[in-house]
């Protein structure tokens, strides 16, 4: 099954200190929102796993996965 790839990466905080991860599909974004799961209850966060769940069905384009992504990483505090 191919990936739905997206750039540019999304750059978020690693659980190793001075490391981070460039987050660049949707697969991978929504693996790590489950693990952002305390933020489950966020507005931002339930938007972002519909949105990657949406464009890993082809119903909407990896980019808006992507945005959605990103601003729950900025909510969560887990951007770079």
């Amino acid at each position: 099954m191919p990936l739905h790839w997206f750039t540019p990466p999304v750059y978020v905080v690693s659980t190793k200190v001075g490391e981070r991860y460039a987050v660049s599909s949707v697969e991978r974004a929504a693996e790590f929102l489950l693990s952002w799961r305390e933020q489950s209850g966020s507005e931002t966060w339930r938007f972002a796993i519909a949105t990657c769940m949406a464009a890993l069905k082809g119903e909407v384009p990896a980019v808006h996965a992507r945005k959605a992504f990103e601003v729950a990483a900025r909510d969560c505090g887990k951007l770079v």
